[in-house]
């Protein structure tokens, strides 16, 4: 059985590629989208956990930015790098499983070279355990930039959610799933869908290249994404960033929360970060795919070189 599995995930394919070159490819497009969006992404949170002042009342959207930019301004450096050893260890913790799902179910049920919905789905709910207490570390790291100005260690949160049984890790799983259903349908799966179909109807028609028509579809692409995300990252927000020591913020709560917020603020206290998110979303979805596709170009090279 063994050697039937090994053969048949390290053997080319007749799209140039072995299953796990692919794999290696997604991985290293989600390694560079990593590096490059980590800024925006530590924005973005700050943006959405400034939404409540240092007495727990909320604030409006204009006050939680101007917060963010002051945070932001005084550590540019420092803030633009939070989180982001966390997020390059979890291309491990956190990629492998959800790749390995998408493209395991893919594979089993010959979906060729990109994955469809079912393997997506398949992909967030049981991906989701492993994910998240990678998450939940980021954001950990970045909660106490506004008090301190500085992320709180791997270390510390580690030593503080072992007090507990580990348990404050896993705090937000759920909208995680929602959140991971919706990246990977759109991101994932409709995302390379719709760039394929603008490279046949623009690029040989144009002199738009791979990379155009890879920002274009990622721009289409982002603010549906990020309608059917932002209340989900600011539900994970919520009960993410709340003191480990202290009680955890339920789901509920947290739900009870952003409502009390759009009661205030409208749909602009709901979708606090949505265009920072979209602005997030396009340099991500195109890193991601851009990347994917160099390290898979450049294995079909490497395949081709070796026949």
């Amino acid at each position: 059985m063994n050697n039937i599995v090994n053969t048949k995930y390290f053997e080319v394919g007749k799209n140039g590629i072995s299953p796990f070159q692919n794999m290696m490819a997604y991985m290293g497009g989600s390694m560079f989208q990593t590096i490059i969006d980590n800024p925006i992404t530590s924005y973005r949170q700050l943006i959405q956990q400034y939404a409540k002042d240092s007495n727990g009342k909320m604030v409006s959207p204009t006050m939680a930015r101007q917060e963010a930019n002051k945070v932001f301004r005084k550590s540019p450096i420092s803030v633009s790098l939070s989180g982001l050893k966390p997020r390059l260890i979890g291309v491990g913790f956190k990629r492998v499983p959800k790749f390995g799902f998408l493209l395991g179910t893919s594979y089993f049920m010959k979906e060729g070279e990109q994955p469809g919905l079912i393997a997506a789905t398949s992909a967030s709910i049981f991906s989701a355990p492993f994910i998240n207490p990678i998450r939940m570390i980021e954001k950990q790291q970045r909660a106490h930039f506004k008090e301190t100005g500085k992320e709180k260690s791997i270390q510390s949160i580690l030593k503080e959610s072992s007090k507990k049984q580990f348990k404050p890790l896993f705090r937000g799983t759920i909208p995680l799933m929602g959140h991971s259903l919706a990246s990977a349908t759109t991101g994932l799966v409709g995302q390379p869908k719709l760039q394929k179909y603008i490279q046949n109807e623009l690029g040989s028609k144009t002199s738009l290249g791979s990379f155009g028509c890879n920002l274009i579809a990622s721009s289409l692409v982002s603010p549906v994404y990020i309608i059917m995300t932002n209340p989900l990252s600011r539900l994970e927000v919520i009960m993410q960033t709340s003191s480990i020591q202290g009680k955890s913020i339920t789901l509920t709560n947290a739900l009870k929360e952003m409502l009390n917020d759009s009661k205030s603020f409208g749909l602009r206290g709901m979708f606090r970060g949505q265009a920072i998110g979209i602005a997030k979303a396009i340099v991500s979805l195109s890193m991601f795919h851009q990347g994917r596709i160099m390290c898979t170009d450049g294995f079909k090279y490497m395949n081709e070189e070796d026949k």
